[in-house]
């Protein structure tokens, strides 16, 4: 959590100012140092260095102080570069850690088309399914009208038909402009607004949500969906399965998982970074798959502290 809120904090000046490569810049410099602290011998499976060409927290990066147990470490300093760039909601700083080896390195393969819900979908949604049917099959399970229901879409031309269909069948839609980990991690929550989170997006942030919905006992499907062929053809090699249903437990073997986010802006997961006087406020969750435990911290520094 502490490299989180150093993330946030640190890309806390560029909130709004139109450039994403200075706040992805900064969170990164400093979730590296503080993970550097940390009781553990990880390893980073999903970093910034496939995605962004950041010279830290690349794939294959050792972190930790070498001591402690083995970890597979997904990072993203900022999930939502744009959106911080633009001030605009839900942007976070995300690591996931699981046990050592089970993570999907699914690098070869950028994106992913995911289905994502809470407990009421296991055993009863399937992605290969029309979208239609698994709207029907959940409201059925969680006892609602079909009217009711809101399916979270990131906001992409791609995704226009899926739209069209999402709404032919009667529900309605929450647009993301981008930020499909919280989108997902929302749908999974006792008692969120949001009922399902649908479409392709980042077959990373597929790993590191998957890493939250085991503590939430939630549903997650993929299907990586290669953007040409040489992609494919880079995927196969690297063992990955294309036209394959990855379920939870293929994604993320472990059911010994950790999630943690800081909030950098506002939104309906955890609020943004804000200084307030004398003080710096973080809000942060961090999500416990051997517990099963949903733990919210507030935490104030010293401004002083930090340039």
């Amino acid at each position: 959590m502490r490299a989180t809120e150093a993330a946030a904090i640190s890309s806390r000046h560029f909130i709004g100012k139109g450039d994403k490569n200075q706040a992805d810049g900064a969170a990164v410099d400093a979730m590296r140092a503080f993970l550097a602290t940390v009781n553990m011998r990880g390893v980073i499976v999903i970093g910034e260095g496939e995605k962004d060409d950041a010279p830290m927290l690349f794939n294959g990066e050792e972190v930790g102080n070498g001591e402690g147990p083995l970890c597979d470490i997904a990072v993203d300093p900022i999930d939502g570069t744009s959106l911080t760039a633009a001030g605009r909601q839900n942007a976070l700083s995300v690591i996931a850690v699981a046990d050592r080896g089970s993570m999907l390195d699914a690098s070869s393969v950028f994106y992913m088309n995911k289905m994502v819900a809470g407990r009421e979908a296991v055993g009863v949604c399937d992605i290969r399914l029309p979208i239609a049917e698994n709207i029907r099959l959940l409201a059925k399970a969680k006892g609602k009208d079909i009217g009711e229901m809101v399916i979270a879409v990131l906001d992409r031309p791609r995704h226009q038909g899926l739209i069209e269909e999402i709404r032919a069948a009667g529900a309605g839609t929450r647009l993301l402009l981008d930020g499909d980990v919280a989108g997902g991690i929302h749908s999974a929550m006792y008692g969120s607004r949001i009922d399902m989170c649908v479409g392709t997006g980042g077959s990373p942030e597929g790993i590191v949500t998957t890493c939250a919905i085991k503590a939430l006992s939630g549903f997650i499907q993929g299907v990586l969906a290669p953007k040409d062929e040489a992609e494919a053809s880079r995927g196969v090699a690297a063992g990955l399965k294309l036209d394959h249903v990855y379920e939870a437990d293929e994604l993320v073997a472990s059911n010994n998982t950790l999630f943690v986010a800081t909030g950098v802006t506002d939104g309906g997961l955890v609020q943004g970074v804000r200084r307030k006087g004398p003080v710096i406020r973080t809000d942060s969750i961090i999500l416990r798959s051997a517990s099963g435990t949903i733990r919210r911290i507030q935490s104030d520094y010293s401004a002083d502290r930090w340039s």
